[in-house]
């Protein structure tokens, strides 16, 4: 038989209500900054937007957060490799 332990969250839903509030909140932000010319700024900020939410996916979501260390360094290597591959094609296109 399954024990009660098995079926616990991690986090209570009001945790996860005020973690989705605040995804909802970056959602609005980036809606209301994508009115505002900013120049070159506009994809860089949209970028970082973008980031915070996917890390709140991810972290709070998707329980990295309470993952071991093998699972936290494979994601850090990826995420700087990602932004070692944006950095690549934001120089590319800044040197044409």
């Amino acid at each position: 038989m399954e024990s009660i332990e098995e079926h616990r969250h991690i986090m209570g839903y009001g945790q996860l209500a005020v973690i989705l509030a605040l995804l909802l909140a970056l959602t609005g932000v980036t809606v209301a900054v994508s009115y505002i010319h900013l120049g070159f700024f506009n994809v860089p900020l949209a970028l970082t937007i973008a980031s915070l939410k996917a890390a709140l996916v991810l972290l709070f979501f998707m329980h990295l957060r309470f993952e071991g260390p093998v699972i936290r360094y494979s994601f850090i290597t990826t995420v700087l490799f990602l932004a070692i591959m944006i950095g690549f094609t934001f120089w590319d296109v800044a040197f044409r």
